[in-house]
């Protein structure tokens, strides 16, 4: 039967993944061939010198801090090392686990690491993505959001942030939170609810929110229930600042009120005879409405 230290040293050196062991200083004992191909030296020019798993000054901290778990329980962490190779600087996932005395000191560090450079570079990618599509959905007139079925927000566009004057984790959770005591927010409670328990979408619907400084705004909001195994599962949507459209439509309700009867100034709304009767609201939008080159009538 073939010795146990020599099955044990097949194993080790044709693993593909990276194998070191060093000593409790950072001296390097052993290195499998794998690491030798890798860092594109003899196993005699890495041995006895130092493993620095720390190659950038941003990365120290981080490393130092995983690298205290070697010696307490369970004396063991993973780290990533971007380190320079015979192939480039590449992305290294080390497991370490230390080698402990009989007294529970310990003795040396043995590591096992596997090169992710391609992985780290997909992640880069996707982050760049996420980014510009974040970027593009920004850039609208509509601001997102999700929340639970419990009304527990998931998401909020930085932007609807801005717009309640609201920072990053100040401690309102639900969503309904920020309404204010309108009673108009009644209905547009109800049509969520619908939505939640019926998963079906609700019509566009106006809230009004009490903004950091006790301000208000109103919000336009069109939202979609996420169904899953028919439950719903979330509620996403976006909003629409409507707050001076909803201010121009009051004015102009006031102003139809104000303008409706018996004449204004001494003058009547009047239409010429045979003509439609308009209202002075109705009036003034035709003439907002009017194009430019469109001349006066008399």
């Amino acid at each position: 039967m073939e010795p146990a230290d020599d099955i044990f040293r097949e194993l080790v050196e044709h693993q593909q993944d990276l194998i070191v062991k060093f000593s409790v200083e950072g001296c390097i004992q052993y290195v499998n061939p794998a690491y030798c191909e890798l860092a594109g030296k003899t196993k005699e020019d890495l041995v006895g010198s130092i493993f620095m798993p720390v190659t950038e000054r941003q990365y120290a901290d981080v490393i130092a801090t995983q690298l205290v778990k070697l010696f307490r329980p369970p004396h063991s962490c993973y780290v990533e090392q971007w380190m320079p190779t015979r192939k480039g600087m590449r992305c290294i996932n080390w497991s370490a686990k230390s080698l402990l005395e009989g007294s529970g000191t310990v003795r040396a560090i043995v590591a096992s690491g596997r090169d992710i450079t391609a992985q780290k570079y997909k992640e880069r990618e996707i982050q760049k993505r996420d980014r510009e599509l974040m970027l593009l959905v920004e850039s609208g007139s509509q601001m997102y959001y999700s929340h639970t079925p419990d009304h527990v927000l998931d998401y909020v566009s930085p932007r609807i942030r801005t717009l309640l004057g609201c920072r990053p984790r100040s401690g309102k959770r639900l969503w309904t939170d920020h309404l204010s005591q309108n009673p108009a927010n009644t209905a547009g409670l109800e049509r969520t609810l619908r939505a939640i328990a019926s998963g079906r979408r609700e019509p566009v619907y106006r809230l009004e929110f009490v903004t950091v400084n006790g301000g208000t705004v109103w919000v336009e909001v069109n939202e979609i229930p996420v169904v899953k195994d028919s439950k719903t599962v979330a509620i996403v949507g976006s909003l629409v600042d409507v707050t001076e459209k909803k201010q121009v439509e009051e004015g102009l309700a006031e102003a139809d009120i104000l303008l409706k009867g018996p004449g204004v100034a001494g003058k009547g709304w009047r239409s010429e005879p045979g003509q439609p009767r308009h209202s002075p609201v109705e009036s003034l939008k035709s003439i907002f409405g009017r194009k430019e080159d469109e001349p006066d009538r008399d």
